[in-house]
């Protein structure tokens, strides 16, 4: 009996030995983990640098959580899940949630820094130059490209021959070789530029301000310097900024991010703070802001379900008319009506924006009119449905081409059988199936068009434009209000663009969620 167990029948019974593991996945895993930590570390001196101790010890924390997964054979879900949990935190949730934290702040021109950095930049804007101000031989350099690389003075001692680097955080020393007259020619870790490159260059020289203890540095020309004294101050005894030849003061408004004087009077340049849902009240509160923002998100629901409603139908309507197998050529129709589908939307919103031109467009031209499409609010707002009608239609049409094909042919069939009418077994059977299929990708372009920044800025720019109010026009969408609350001409204020975008999201969220729930329902009835 024992012998029989270890006969040769016995060890045919064995298992099979596995497979040798794949060498050529083991070293992608280790070039890949090897990229992964060099990028760790790459990505760990700027945070160290700045301090950033939460970030160094979330890239820590992330970069030994990857290693400790991916070099254990455990966990082997977690393998495939890490790479699009990371995509989606680092791409969506990252991104949202610094949207959010941004709209409960003044961050914006005047408030993008802190406030000792405000302080420096009120004091080197106040500084003049002053009998007695030191001079220094000057020599132009930068860390990177010579024509737009970030600009550095390089001044020379005029006792010590000492010479430094001067940018907007102060000075520093370095080793330079310098000629008797105290120009530098060579420097370590900067690139010295020509008289040539520096002139090309002159506004940006002539704005730096190299901040020192009793002022700035300031150049006087190419080649010399000159250290003025600042105007206004900072005396951190009263936390205020004081004028050193009228004596008026500005105090600190911690609530502002803004140095304030008694009378009202606000310096210019301030810092960031928290402002709490001051930016979102003020969309509801101020007269301003309200009016135009409810007109304007008014007209942005109308774009919004016109264009999508109308390509829809519009698209459906050729789907049905091509789908019958007595229409000859349908191959052709069907290319010919994806056409403007298939070309570049932008390019062809230029065109169209051409074509609605008052004097030479090619509508006014065809239909012999002088239409000032752009100039009435009622005229602009048709403009765009239409071109937007025009750009949409070919996606509706291919989608319901689709679903209309995947329709079974028996239930029509049946609908005759029982006497039902065209118009009747479409309303009754087709229809409801197309909806079931169609529902989510409406509510996707729903969503689309109504934060369809192209659509709107190639073609009118928001125009026309009130007289009252040039920062908002008749066809402006919320997307477009705030990209000019954004990065207008009277100065980007971000953290109220972002409390808009919020008010956006929130919106388009809502509706997506209320139409998914009435697309659920409608798949219980049809399944």
């Amino acid at each position: 009996m024992v012998m029989q167990l270890d006969g040769p029948a016995t060890q045919r019974a064995r298992p099979p030995k596995p497979d040798m593991p794949d060498k050529s996945a083991g070293w992608f895993k280790i070039i890949l983990l090897g990229l992964t930590t060099a990028i760790a570390i790459w990505a760990a001196f700027p945070l160290i640098d700045n301090k950033a101790w939460t970030g160094l010890a979330i890239l820590i924390g992330t970069t030994a959580a990857l290693l400790y997964l991916y070099l254990t054979p455990r966990h082997i879900p977690a393998k495939y899940l890490a790479p699009g949990t990371i995509l989606l935190i680092a791409f969506q949730i990252f991104p949202v949630l610094y949207t959010a934290s941004t709209a409960f702040t003044n961050f914006g021109d005047g408030h993008r820094g802190t406030k000792a950095e405000a302080v420096v930049a009120i004091q080197t804007a106040s500084v003049t130059q002053v009998p007695g101000s030191l001079q220094y031989a000057l020599t132009v350099a930068t860390t990177g490209d010579t024509a737009t690389g970030p600009l550095v003075f390089l001044i020379t001692d005029p006792a010590t021959k000492q010479v430094s680097a001067g940018d907007a955080n102060g000075l520093t020393p370095v080793e330079a070789t310098v000629t008797s007259a105290g120009r530098v020619t060579a420097a370590s870790g900067y690139t010295v530029l020509t008289t040539g490159q520096a002139s090309l260059r002159s506004k940006e020289i002539t704005a730096l301000a190299v901040p020192t203890a009793g002022g700035a540095i300031r150049s006087s020309g190419l080649s010399r310097a000159y250290e003025g004294k600042a105007g206004r101050v900072y005396d951190a005894s009263c936390d205020c900024v004081r004028d050193t030849t009228t004596g008026k003061s500005w105090r600190a408004d911690e609530s502002l991010g803004l140095f304030v004087a008694g009378d009202g009077e606000r310096l210019a340049q301030g810092w960031k703070v928290t402002v709490g849902f001051s930016n979102f009240t003020r969309v509801l509160t101020d007269p301003a802001i309200s009016g135009p923002f409810l007109r304007t998100l008014v007209w942005n629901f109308a774009f919004a379900l016109l264009s999508t409603g109308g390509t829809f139908v519009l698209g459906l309507l050729c789907a049905i008319a091509l789908h019958s197998k007595r229409v000859r050529g349908r191959t052709l129709y069907r290319v010919l009506l994806i056409l403007p589908y298939a070309m570049p939307s932008f390019a062809m919103l230029l065109v169209w924006r051409d074509m609605f031109n008052t004097d030479f467009g090619l509508i006014n031209n065809l239909f012999g009119t002088d239409v000032d499409w752009f100039g009435g609010s009622a005229s602009a707002r048709f403009a765009v449905i239409l071109v937007q009608l025009w750009l949409g239609y070919p996606y509706m049409f291919l989608v319901a081409t689709g679903a209309l094909q995947a329709i079974p042919g028996e239930l029509t069939e049946a609908s005759r059988i029982d006497g039902a009418g065209a118009w009747a077994a479409f309303r009754k059977i087709t229809l409801p199936l197309l909806m079931v299929a169609l529902t989510p990708l409406l509510i996707s372009s729903f969503a689309f068009n109504f934060n369809n920044f192209n659509a709107i800025y190639l073609t009118t720019e928001g125009a026309p434009f009130p007289a009252d109010n040039p920062a908002n026009g008749a066809t402006d969408l919320l997307i477009t209000y705030t990209y000019r609350l954004a990065f207008g001409g009277a100065g980007a204020q971000y953290g109220f663009a972002a409390a808009i975008s919020i008010f956006i999201f929130l919106i388009v969220a809502v509706v997506s969620a209320i139409s998914f729930r009435r697309t659920r329902r409608q798949e219980e009835v049809y399944s």
